[in-house]
């Protein structure tokens, strides 16, 4: 009897356990090595097969794993997820004591009464950190403070509104804040680890984006070490940081290792359930469909078929996302880079992106986690095992003056509803 596919079946929970320890490291942009020196690091250090090399970089926290360091001649793939999480950062503080913050990358509204974890540095030593919990995130202090029209919901709240309320009264306020050492340019990230949600294989909390994409990569990793890696690929497993202020960390891991193909792994939209925008006509992405699989922008149609392919040959399920210009993710590493690689990006649906409440469902992350191990292993297999190289890719560019015509297909009434 076959044994049942793994993305077909609940997560287990030592396994959930792992997504979890990853999605919770404190890891703001730009102070991103708590997730890829504290957590990561050392678990690929732990599965990783002989020979293989972690690699790290001078000027940020971001890590790659290399199965075939030095082998320049091999082919390879850069698969890359990103640790950097969006945060918000002190401004300044007032009089009062509250803490006056930015809200980066998130909704504003989203963030009122969350709480949150201050991250600051000892002002005896800044070498080293601190951190500061038990505030939360405010904008008016009660409804009874708010405008007619706030409080009638005709207009929302400004970022310029938001700050961190830790409580603080008595004499001087805002020197009891000072004295604490905090100061403008502080991190604040969201405080919720992801738990299992109500529906069947669902779970939710902060920073899915863009944990998961770590989690997939490092997850591959294993699968690939257990598999004893493959003697006509070079894996490049990379961590990268500063992705949510321009995929700065990507483009420098590709850079510096220039591989030959990149796929960029990274939440994507729930968009057949998000709400207000059926007049958009998105494509009707969705939560357990199984991964995405981005078509346009930058992305290698040949490579897209490769992996089309195996998820087909393998059960994978998975659903196509229209780009345009720009992926948006870590996929595009290798152009920002100017290196010449074929590229493309996959991902999982979420809902409630940037909140702190994002939601998935861990079968479209196993999915993907499977998909790309299927692709991998028949990229290592190409050609009868001689594996896909760095001519195949300059020669395998779809040809449109070379193809077939489409005709109309004529079909019975009965042919039709089957």
């Amino acid at each position: 009897m076959s044994q049942p596919k793994p993305w077909t079946q609940p997560m287990p929970e030592a396994q959930f356990e792992r997504m979890r320890e990853i999605l919770a490291a404190p890891s703001p942009i730009g102070l991103e090595a708590a997730m890829t020196y504290g957590v990561i690091a050392p678990y690929l250090e732990r599965i990783q097969a002989p020979g293989w090399q972690l690699h790290r970089f001078r000027g940020n926290a971001g890590i790659v794993l290399d199965s075939h360091p030095g082998r320049d001649d091999l082919p390879s793939v850069m698969v890359i997820g990103h640790a950097d999480k969006i945060r918000m950062q002190v401004r300044s503080i007032g009089k009062d004591g509250k803490i006056w913050i930015n809200s980066d990358s998130f909704l504003p509204t989203t963030l009122i009464g969350h709480e949150v974890r201050l991250f600051s540095q000892d002002p005896e030593d800044p070498s080293q950190w601190r951190v500061m919990d038990g505030g939360t995130i405010e904008a008016i202090g009660a409804i009874h403070f708010a405008d007619a029209k706030l409080r009638a919901g005709q207009v929302g709240i400004k970022p310029e509104m938001m700050y961190l309320e830790l409580h603080t009264h008595g004499e001087k306020p805002q020197q009891q804040i000072e004295r604490l050492g905090i100061r403008p340019g502080d991190p604040i990230i969201l405080n919720r680890p992801i738990r299992r949600g109500f529906s069947p294989d669902t779970f939710y909390g902060a920073y899915l984006d863009n944990g998961l994409g770590c989690f997939v990569t490092v997850e591959l990793a294993r699968l690939i070490a257990e598999a004893g890696g493959f003697d006509t690929l070079r894996c490049l497993f990379a961590i990268a940081s500063h992705e949510e202020i321009g995929r700065m960390g990507s483009r420098v891991a590709a850079g510096v290792l220039k591989p030959d193909m990149v796929i960029g792994v990274d939440v994507d939209h729930d968009l057949d359930a998000a709400p207000g925008v059926s007049a958009r006509r998105y494509t009707p992405t969705a939560m357990g469909k199984g991964f995405t699989l981005t078509a346009g922008a930058i992305v290698s149609a040949q490579l897209n078929a490769i992996i089309e392919q195996a998820a087909r040959s393998r059960g994978v399920p998975y659903q196509l996302s229209i780009s345009g210009r720009d992926t948006g993710t870590d996929a595009m590493a290798g152009f920002f880079a100017a290196i010449d690689a074929a590229t493309t990006s996959i991902g999982f649906p979420i809902r409630n992106m940037h909140t702190i409440s994002e939601a998935g469902h861990t079968g479209d992350v196993l999915a993907a986690i499977y998909g790309i191990f299927g692709a991998l292993q028949d990229i290592a297999a190409w050609d009868g095992g001689r594996g896909l190289g760095a001519d195949d890719l300059r020669s395998g560019h779809p040809r449109l003056d070379r193809v077939t015509s489409i005709q109309a297909a004529r079909v019975s009434e009965g042919e039709a509803a089957s």
